[in-house]
């Protein structure tokens, strides 16, 4: 079955995430009041939100935006039928190692024969959603977090393995970095339900245009 993709939108909790925000954290008001008419925008496209991710894993905001918008110029519209379609050889040239290449060949696979569906995510837990997306081969719990965040939109997701996230948090708290990530996991706690605003106003210090997937 297939869906139209839905558009992108602003979470209907994030004044509310903001102001709880704003009265626990003092340096969580600072970014605030810095960026105060921006917000996450999520849902879009389901692929595209996965392939996204999935190009971002372990390389810079920076360099991922550029395979990305290469990537969108050589396979038009990036749907999962253009890139089955499209020989490895041209995804390569895009600057895509051979492991991505099989990634995202894999993930237009799941959505094509229909084992992934893009409406398929929104009645299940945070949890189910991972443990779903994690089945995929190259789809690790950071890509399935960034699903959470960029797509779901949903409230309170905490993605202790980004390296955005822990840089952000020892620049703005004082903290040596590298720290355990239990520590962060621990100190994360005075951010709930709202962990999901709270880390997208922490990728937005280091990041001169705001994160998205």
């Amino acid at each position: 079955m297939s869906v139209a993709p839905r558009q992108k939108q602003a979470p209907s909790y994030w004044d509310e995430a903001c102001a709880q925000l704003a009265q626990q954290d003092r340096a969580l008001t600072g970014l605030l009041q810095a960026y105060p008419a921006e917000r996450l925008q999520g849902g879009g496209d389901a692929f595209v939100t996965l392939a996204n991710s999935i190009i971002g894993q372990q390389i810079s905001v920076r360099a991922a935006e550029q395979i990305w918008g290469r990537l969108n110029q050589r396979v038009q519209p990036l749907t999962p039928e253009h890139v089955l379609a499209t020989p490895a050889d041209e995804l390569k040239q895009v600057g895509l190692s051979t492991r991505k290449v099989e990634y995202l060949t894999d993930l237009a696979r799941h959505f094509s024969d229909g084992r992934i569906e893009s409406d398929q995510f929104d009645h299940l837990s945070d949890a189910e959603v991972i443990a779903r997306l994690t089945d995929v081969r190259g789809i690790g719990r950071w890509t399935a977090e960034m699903f959470l965040i960029f797509h779901l939109l949903r409230q309170d997701v905490l993605p202790l393995d980004d390296i955005g996230l822990q840089r952000a948090v020892a620049q703005h708290y004082g903290w040596p970095y590298p720290f355990p990530l239990k520590q962060l996991d621990a100190f994360a706690e005075r951010w709930r339900p709202w962990r999901t605003v709270a880390t997208w106003y922490l990728w937005r210090s280091l990041d001169p245009i705001p994160v998205a997937y």
